[in-house]
């Protein structure tokens, strides 16, 4: 019998990642850390009786070319140095040569220092053996809305996180293009499943030890046309 946990939220179906020790991190993961209310998809690392759970969630299907957009509701730049939020692109199967690829992310993470840019966008190659290109910056928030976006084509992604909840440009936190020469092997060209997911850098916990929660109020992806 399948137990595996299904959910629906802005119009899709996600699976919830549950019960396996598995990467990122690697960490363990449970079901009981994702849930929906009315303020939206809630995700959050936990702690019981000394070992610490993750959240993650993923569509059931493949999306493609388009625009995707993440309204997020939490003081992410206030984040443990450990915690890294994820808002990505990911196949739904990774044959062994084919790791490190065809990846698209959004990820409010400093990877273990306090020292580091808070902000990352990211372009994983589409064909084996190229290197990752990304772009880092650093952000401060005055309040806890924050709206994050990528519109994938095959030529170039446009990445772009901003203050408060918003369908236009404006209160722009950080914005970068990726377009290279060589497009069809540095970008995915192939639809994806999209994740979200609140993890451990290293499976390391928190260096202040606290449970943390952030909350999807809206997913948005509107196709190329």
């Amino acid at each position: 019998m399948d137990d595996t946990k299904i959910i629906n939220f802005s119009g899709y179906e996600w699976q919830v990642k549950d019960n396996v020790t598995v990467g990122p991190g690697p960490n363990n993961w449970s079901s009981d850390n994702v849930w929906i209310d009315k303020d939206g998809l809630h995700l959050k690392i936990t702690q019981q009786d000394g070992k610490w759970y993750c959240a993650e969630v993923y569509t059931t299907m493949n999306l493609g070319f388009g625009k995707y957009q993440f309204y997020v509701i939490g003081r992410i730049d206030q984040f443990d140095p450990n915690i890294v939020l994820g808002l990505f692109n990911y196949p739904e199967f990774v044959a062994p040569n084919q790791e490190e690829t065809n990846e698209i992310d959004i990820e409010v993470a400093r990877w273990g220092s306090s020292e580091n840019p808070n902000g990352n966008f990211v372009v994983w190659p589409s064909v084996p053996g190229l290197k990752r290109d990304w772009h880092n910056f650093s952000f401060s928030l005055n309040g806890n809305y924050t709206t994050h976006r990528f519109n994938w084509t095959s030529k170039k992604v446009d990445f772009q996180s901003l203050h408060g909840h918003t369908n236009n440009n404006e209160h722009q936190i950080d914005a970068w293009t990726y377009q290279p020469d060589d497009s069809l092997k540095r970008i995915p060209q192939q639809p994806l499943r999209v994740h979200m997911n609140l993890w451990l850098f290293q499976g390391q916990p928190p260096t202040d030890l606290q449970e943390v929660e952030v909350i999807i109020s809206n997913f948005q992806f509107i196709p190329a046309s």
